[in-house]
């Protein structure tokens, strides 16, 4: 062979060994790049070729597939009581994504997870198309419709959890929205969607307000302050008299005195009496005694400051502010920079009630697949230890006293023990907006203390000066925790 030709072969041959080498790269190497690429239709298509396995609550299914009438998709997702269960599931959308238990938990339902591997081969053999798994939840249906019902119109949230375990039994927020209306890949789809948005629509329905969404807690969180005293031994009578003068100023401030609301006996309240009125001066006091150190302390021992607190969906980060004398005082009474979630909320009470121990929070109980088979089992789980049994014993009959004859009489059940603490947050510069309206809550039976309960109304209808804690949010955590114990019966 003479000198050119044996170039050219040589060339020749490097291409072909190239192309070997690129097919190989593409088949071996980018195959999973490719196959999950969102410009891949054919993906796509397939994905959407059959129904999408269903998110479960009390054995039912919340949400469903239908067929679409016309485009190269078969399937589109659906939800049954969409507004009511959105807080929970998200969205799942063609056009859009998913969000939420929809998304986490995309690949269990969508059917491609490897905890599906043997149900995918059996299915194989048998050649039928592949199935999505179910996401089982521990969300109540009756707890989550007393819930939602009872925010009604108003502005707010609900978080419910058993505090034993740490399973979420509620989780509302309204306004709210069907995510059944923009699941698809419409012009109509996308007009719904556009229309949810914050930007055109300032009640922002689609922000999940439990989980997302950070408020002043208010006199909702002197159960905190009362039990930083208590760990920290300050003071350990809760019957005792504290050190609480009339007026008290607060520190590093000319003279501003820290008042009470209304003609409330708070003058060396005791600890026990202090929350039944819900007493500023006493809490402020305990707060700036203890100092910023030792409060922002307690405050993280109940999932304060903690940016990863996972349902498995992520709540916003509740913040107890590393801040001045007098703004930690303020902080104390739940106001200044003081923020926190619904959940956390929830959280506290529930620690409080099972005896200072707080569980991790948590909606998914199992993943199942197809054929039934459980692939995952949740294991509950301990977070901390914010309380002293003996010293939860008595914030217990703290909070006990507050339902029993204090500001939280509203959320009195017949024949249970209930525990709660009222909360009315300053809300907008010099206080000019209408305040949010608290309520935290457990209810204990002979057979143990199965909900915890955290409402927040942000905006309603109600004349300012009827809005408080105890008229708004009471009754709807007195509903939920009703709901919850007729399922215990």
């Amino acid at each position: 062979m003479n000198k050119p030709l044996r170039r050219v072969a040589i060339f020749c041959g490097l291409l072909v060994l190239s192309l070997l080498i690129r097919v190989n790269w593409v088949q071996f190497v980018q195959a999973d790049e490719l196959k999950n690429d969102t410009h891949n239709r054919r993906v796509a298509i397939e994905r959407y070729s059959q129904p999408r396995g269903n998110i479960i609550v009390d054995g039912k299914a919340v949400t469903g597939s239908t067929t679409n009438e016309s485009g190269d998709f078969k399937y589109k997702r659906t939800y049954k009581d969409g507004p009511m269960w959105a807080p929970v599931t998200g969205y799942a959308s063609q056009a859009f994504g998913s969000n939420q238990l929809e998304k986490l938990n995309d690949s269990i339902l969508s059917g491609t997870d490897d905890k599906l591997f043997f149900s995918r081969t059996v299915d194989m053999f048998t050649g039928e198309k592949q199935k999505g798994g179910d996401v089982v939840t521990t969300l109540n249906a009756k707890a989550q419709k007393a819930a939602y019902d009872g925010l009604g119109k108003s502005k707010g949230a609900v978080a419910a959890i058993n505090p034993e375990t740490g399973a979420i039994l509620a989780l509302a927020s309204t306004p709210s929205y069907d995510p059944s209306t923009f699941a698809g890949m419409s012009d109509k789809d996308s007009k719904a969607y556009n229309g949810l948005l914050k930007k055109n629509n300032p009640d922002d329905p689609m922000l999940n307000r439990a989980l997302r969404q950070t408020y002043p807690p208010g006199s909702t969180f002197k159960v905190v302050t009362a039990a930083a005293a208590l760990e920290n031994g300050l003071y350990t009578d809760i019957n005792a008299k504290t050190d609480s003068p009339l007026p008290w100023y607060l520190p590093d401030t000319a003279h501003q005195p820290l008042n009470n609301e209304g003609n409330i006996p708070c003058e060396n309240a005791s600890l026990k009496e202090a929350l039944r009125w819900s007493c500023n001066t006493v809490f402020g006091k305990i707060s700036a005694d203890l100092g910023n150190k030792k409060m922002k302390a307690e405050a993280e021992k109940f999932g304060y400051n903690n940016p990863e607190v996972d349902t498995p969906v992520r709540a916003a980060e509740s913040v107890y502010p590393t801040d001045n004398r007098p703004q930690n005082a303020m902080a104390g009474i739940g106001q200044a920079s003081n923020r926190a979630t619904p959940l956390q909320m929830a959280m506290i009470t529930a620690a409080i009630a099972n005896g200072g121990k707080l569980m991790k929070p948590y909606m998914v109980d199992q993943l199942v697949a197809p054929n039934l088979n459980v692939v995952q089992q949740h294991t509950p789980e301990a977070m901390s230890q914010p309380l002293k049994p003996e010293n939860a014993q008595k914030l217990q009959e703290m909070m006990e006293g507050v339902v029993k004859n204090g500001t939280g009489t509203n959320g009195q059940i017949d024949g249970v023990t209930v525990g709660g603490k009222t909360g009315t947050a300053q809300h907008g510069e010099n206080n000019k907006d209408n305040p949010y309206a608290w309520f935290i809550s457990y209810a204990k039976t002979s057979k143990g203390t199965p909900v915890a309960v955290a409402v927040v109304i942000e905006g309603s209808d109600t004349l300012r000066g009827d809005i408080a804690g105890g008229k708004l949010a009471a009754p709807i955590a007195k509903k939920v925790m009703e709901a919850v114990l007729d399922g215990k019966k």
